[in-house]
């Protein structure tokens, strides 16, 4: 990730770890996600868990998450417990335009969170990974959602609007890069067609076709940097007619003179 992509993650979870739970029951559901095994040196988390109230820090990891009553507690305790588990136990990255965001957890606890989060409508793949679970999600819009519902604001809309920006700028930069390969095609294309009108007329072939050829031979060298449509435009033509007199000047050129090429009219 860039120093800005770091420092936007570092704002998030500074953000998610502010949060002061009004109701009682969300205060125990963060303090039951929050798993500080291996950091208690997070100054941040230390912080939280001491504004919480939890007098474990130390709590073994094979217990995050197994005193929590998933199944009987409501919507908003369960995303309290959820903020809890992504401060401990979370990472997100937003490296190279792509998002992701993964938990890791001990083995056992991986398919038990992979179904929780599917229960509350953000499913998410799991795996292991040196002997640890791994539940992760690497959709821009899932994650977005998830850290939504888990209280994320302020610095959310910025990481939204970084990626907005990043879609705009890749949309924009495929719609460049098609127009200038639809430029580069029809540049070659009306090179050919000049140096093919060129030769027909040097030959005295170009005045014995039909006048839809003549029409188009004039045209294409009075605008050699005209697109089909700007043809038929500007002749009066269907683009079919434009496209066909095209070809058969190419043809025409392309054979020696005398040989037998179906006429125009």
């Amino acid at each position: 990730m860039t120093g800005v992509e770091r420092d936007l993650v570092l704002a998030l979870r500074a953000e998610l770890a502010a949060i002061d739970p009004s109701r009682a029951c969300d205060r125990d559901a963060e303090r039951a996600g929050l798993d500080l095994a291996g950091r208690p040196r997070d100054p941040m988390l230390a912080r939280l868990a001491v504004r919480l109230g939890r007098p474990d820090v130390g709590r073994d990891a094979s217990d995050a998450g197994r005193a929590f009553d998933w199944d009987g507690r409501p919507e908003h305790c369960r995303m309290a417990w959820l903020r809890g588990l992504f401060l401990s136990r979370g990472s997100l990255s937003l490296a190279a335009g792509r998002t992701h965001l993964e938990f890791v957890v001990v083995a056992a606890d991986a398919p038990v969170l992979a179904r929780r989060l599917s229960e509350a409508g953000l499913p998410a793949s799991w795996r292991l990974r040196r002997g640890l679970g791994v539940v992760t999600w690497k959709s821009a819009e899932t994650v977005d959602l998830f850290l939504r519902r888990i209280g994320a604001g302020p610095t959310l809309l910025e990481i939204e609007a970084r990626q907005v920006a990043r879609t705009l700028r890749g949309e924009l930069n495929r719609i460049l890069n098609a127009e200038s390969a639809n430029v580069e095609r029809t540049v070659e294309a009306s090179t050919r067609q000049l140096d093919a009108i060129r030769t027909l007329a040097a030959d005295g072939r170009l005045a014995e076709q039909g006048a839809a050829v003549r029409v188009v031979a004039a045209a294409r060298r009075e605008t050699p940097e005209a697109t089909l449509a700007e043809l038929a435009t500007r002749t009066g033509l269907h683009r079919s007619a434009i496209q066909r007199a095209l070809d058969r000047i190419e043809r025409l050129a392309d054979a020696s003179p005398g040989a037998n090429v179906r006429r125009l009219a």
